[in-house]
């Protein structure tokens, strides 16, 4: 005969210890995930704000480049270096640092040697990063016009990360000014 007290026990529901061994084990592997997406997280949000520093920089040196007139040959910019705007002559050449083609883009070569004055001999550190990041900052001048005339510069500008952990893709920046 049943009693009352094993009727109630069958009709209670609940979970057994199995269900919620497995259900501990899916929710530990799901924190055990996205654990290890906080190092990545943070280390791609270094890697976006080095960027952006260096890509502000190069923006701001190029300035500089772009508001000299034409036939000035060098500078001294707001940091103190002296940057080369290229001569007259030759005309239509390279001026300055190697430069390299990939996927159709001409970008600056940092695995060939500094060119004095086209290229900062201290590497660039901004003061207001607490990182203390360093840059390499070269560039290039394609001077064209005819004769001692010039008619155009064409400033290509590169600069990439030194140092830390990885590989840094350099950036960048080209144009043209005419006046």
């Amino acid at each position: 005969m049943l009693s009352t007290f094993t009727i109630r026990r069958r009709s209670e529901a609940g979970f057994s210890l199995l269900e919620m061994m497995l259900a501990t084990v899916i929710l530990l592997v799901g924190l055990v995930a996205i654990a290890q997406l906080v190092p990545a997280t943070i280390l791609l949000n270094f890697r976006n704000r080095t960027d952006s520093s260096a890509l502000v920089f190069a923006q701001r040196e190029l300035d500089q480049f772009l508001d000299q007139p034409l036939f000035l040959t060098s500078f001294t910019d707001a940091i103190g270096n002296t940057c080369a705007l290229g001569s007259a002559t030759p005309v239509n050449t390279v001026q300055g640092s190697s430069l390299a083609v990939i996927n159709n883009q001409v970008v600056i070569d940092f695995t060939k040697v500094l060119v004095p004055n086209y290229s900062f001999a201290i590497p660039y550190q901004d003061p207001s990063d607490p990182s203390g990041t360093s840059y390499d900052v070269r560039w290039a001048v394609i001077v064209t016009g005819n004769g001692s005339t010039i008619s155009s510069k064409r400033f290509i500008l590169g600069i990439r990360q030194q140092g830390g952990n990885g590989y840094f893709q350099p950036i960048t920046l080209d144009t043209t000014v005419e006046k």
